[in-house]
């Protein structure tokens, strides 16, 4: 039997701090990571906090993001259907899969950390033996998670993430709803990020894969798949 990979997409589209200002998947993390997986023969599913659809990042459709793997997504009414239609985390069962993978846009930071369903799945997978996988803001799906003995899932482990450097780049400081990389390190993870913002850059503690932005997609991915 081939291995099983449940990848974790938003479903949200804009910023509370400002309903007119638009987010969702960053798409080019979802694309990347799921051709890298089809590669290696892995089978995926997709999830999402509430299921249902999930809506795109606008700035994720624009250069150097829309590469070709995203466009190529974006252009097949087949696999853009899948986005429409996600699973919820009740319709999954998390002993069909060997690894979980969170993938980013801003949009995550406000419906990833409160999903106890996907709380549920992580910790399940991870203390079966599986792989857990995140790249980008997809690290906020990781904050509360805690293990059966009460212990958060990141305390204690290297990773990585989307930094508060790059969130004050990306001139949306004033947007998010909080610092992720401020909060990950108040959870006794072991964070660290590239000497230059937007580099490519992932860290691997065991079975935690984290990339830290968009530009670390592919390989976050391929740390996955190797593992797997």
């Amino acid at each position: 039997m081939s291995r099983r990979i449940l990848i974790v997409v938003s479903n949200v589209d804009h910023y509370e701090a400002d309903p007119s200002h638009p987010t969702g998947l960053w798409l080019s993390e979802l694309t990347h990571a799921c051709d890298t997986f089809e590669q290696h023969g892995l089978e995926q599913t997709i999830v999402s906090p509430a299921g249902g659809k999930s809506p795109l990042e606008p700035r994720s459709l624009k250069f150097p993001s829309y590469d070709a793997s995203a466009r190529s997504w974006h252009g097949d009414p087949a696999r853009m259907a899948l986005l429409d239609d996600t699973a919820a985390p009740g319709q999954i069962d998390s002993a069909d899969y060997d690894a979980i993978y969170f993938t980013g846009g801003h949009a995550v930071m406000f419906d990833f950390p409160g999903s106890a369903g996907l709380q549920r799945i992580t910790r399940e997978i991870f203390e079966r033996g599986g792989v857990v996988g995140a790249v980008c803001h997809g690290y906020c799906g990781l904050l509360d998670t805690t293990l059966s003995d009460g212990s958060h899932l990141v305390a204690g482990r290297k990773l990585t993430g989307f930094s508060w450097r790059e969130e004050v780049l990306a001139r949306v400081g004033g947007l998010v709803p909080y610092n992720v990389e401020q909060r990950m390190k108040e959870r006794g993870a072991r964070y660290s990020k590239a000497l230059l913002p937007f580099a490519s850059y992932t860290v691997v503690d065991g079975r935690l894969v984290t990339g830290q932005n968009p530009g670390s997609a592919k390989a976050t991915a391929a740390k996955v798949a190797a593992l797997l």
